[in-house]
């Protein structure tokens, strides 16, 4: 049986296959971070978005909702010039709002976490996929929770990126069987 092979021969690719993709993430901010970045990712390769992933932080201030909240026009001309990240208005302008989206999130609800995980009573979802060709581009539980965050006004939240979003942050398992990962992340579950 095969293993992983979407990171193909990357090491970097490979670095974050191995000791990233799929360990389920609980923390509220590091959830909004993984959103978002997902969300830059659209239209684009993941690899893209992780090896400017360093200049990402640096141009939102480490994901700090209190912060990205606050940003003004004067600051989203500034990233609009920052070559370190993507450049794409919409996209800036939907992390500046699923700031502020995740803050009412947290004052007013239970928490950013818990609304994400209550779809899987807190429990990563546990596949048991042959290939890689048995990994779906979305599913029902993706499209649900993207309506869910669209409807709450999130940007850059449809089901295909909702489901790479809850694989990166292992609310879903999809190692593959064969892979050494799948049942070390398969343990990791809470």
């Amino acid at each position: 049986m095969s293993g992983c092979t979407w990171y193909g021969d990357d090491p970097f690719y490979k670095a974050y296959h191995d000791e990233e993709w799929g360990v389920p993430e609980y923390d509220s901010r590091a959830l909004y971070e993984k959103l978002i970045l997902d969300g830059f990712q659209a239209g684009l390769s993941w690899i893209t978005i992780l090896r400017k992933r360093d200049n990402f932080h640096a141009a939102f201030d480490n994901f700090n909702p209190e912060l990205i909240s606050r940003y003004d026009d004067k600051k989203v001309e500034a990233l609009m010039q920052d070559s370190g990240i993507i450049r794409n208005r919409a996209k800036i302008l939907g992390t500046i709002k699923g700031a502020q989206l995740f803050l009412e999130i947290e004052e007013k609800e239970n928490g950013f976490s818990r609304l994400l995980w209550d779809y899987l009573d807190g429990k990563p979802l546990q596949n048991d996929r042959a290939s890689m060709t048995d990994v779906p581009a979305e599913t029902e539980l993706s499209q649900a929770i993207s309506k869910d965050l669209k409807k709450r006004g999130f940007k850059f939240v449809g089901p295909t990126i909702v489901y790479a979003f809850m694989q990166a942050v292992g609310m879903v398992n999809d190692h593959i069987v064969g892979c050494p990962r799948h049942q070390e992340v398969k343990l990791l579950a809470r």
